[in-house]
């Protein structure tokens, strides 16, 4: 199985912490030269210096805030413009948590413009020079609420089923150049963002954090929580030549948590 990335450029998005960090180290062990984007520059050059260059790997990074898409748009522009993109891994910070009824019109917008209008800006940049090289993988990282809505978060079950849709989309109209588009739906994985959710519901339920925890994992099958390493496994895989006719799909890593087959 061919799963090396040596002379291959990624993008890699939200990789200062959790999902989006643990692939840059993935993608950068197989020997991609790893770009990462998110917006503290201070937390950038810390985790850059953490990438393996062992294969001789060259790694950088771009600063922008994916709140601002006009600010996205400037930056992959200039990039594309003198450097080559194979690989890209659109990933942000999910919405924050909320019952569907009480969201704001502007909770949906920002939503939107974080996810679904920055993920097709990216995109869009970089596939001219994916189509130049007959090579590209685009990885969206979405949630397995795009399966099953989940309570209590209903911003974020609306937006990511957008996505997945948009992403099929793009699918269908690039794998005839030899793109494949596809979606990582993570299940319940160890990351701030799934600490932030256990005190929402926690405070909600007016109960203790650690109940809230031990029922959210007798939902798992496997019974405990993931780790990011285990998400980025699969987006290695899917980045790589190994991958390169497994398109237009949503692939669930959940520990078998999500009920439908």
């Amino acid at each position: 199985m061919n799963l090396s990335l040596k002379e291959k450029n990624a993008i890699i998005c939200g990789s200062t912490q959790g999902i989006g960090l643990a692939i840059a180290k993935e993608l950068a062990l197989l020997g991609a030269n790893c770009t990462l984007i998110a917006r503290n520059e201070e937390a950038l050059k810390k985790v850059i210096s953490d990438l393996d260059t062992s294969l001789g790997q060259r790694h950088s990074f771009l600063v922008a805030d994916f709140s601002k898409p006009d600010e996205v748009r400037t930056m992959i522009e200039d990039h594309v413009k003198h450097h080559t993109v194979h690989i890209l891994v659109n990933n942000t910070g999910g919405p924050p948590a909320g019952m569907i009824i009480d969201a704001k019109v502007e909770e949906f917008l920002r939503a939107f413009n974080q996810h679904l209008i920055c993920n097709h800006i990216l995109t869009t940049a970089v596939v001219p020079s994916m189509k130049k090289e007959d090579y590209g993988r685009i990885i969206n990282i979405i949630s397995t609420t795009v399966r099953i809505p989940l309570k209590n978060l209903g911003v974020s079950n609306t937006i990511r089923g957008a996505v997945a849709s948009w992403a099929k989309t793009m699918a269908n109209e690039l794998g005839q150049f030899n793109i494949t588009v596809n979606n990582l739906l993570p299940g319940n994985i160890s990351t701030q963002r799934l600490d932030s959710h256990i005190d929402t519901n926690a405070k909600m339920a007016n109960t203790d954090k650690n109940k809230i925890e031990q029922g959210m994992k007798n939902e798992i099958p496997m019974r405990r929580f993931g780790e990011p390493s285990e998400i980025a496994a699969v987006a290695a895989f899917l980045a790589s030549p190994a991958g390169s006719y497994v398109s237009g799909v949503s692939i669930p890593v959940d520990g078998g948590k999500t009920g439908s087959i």
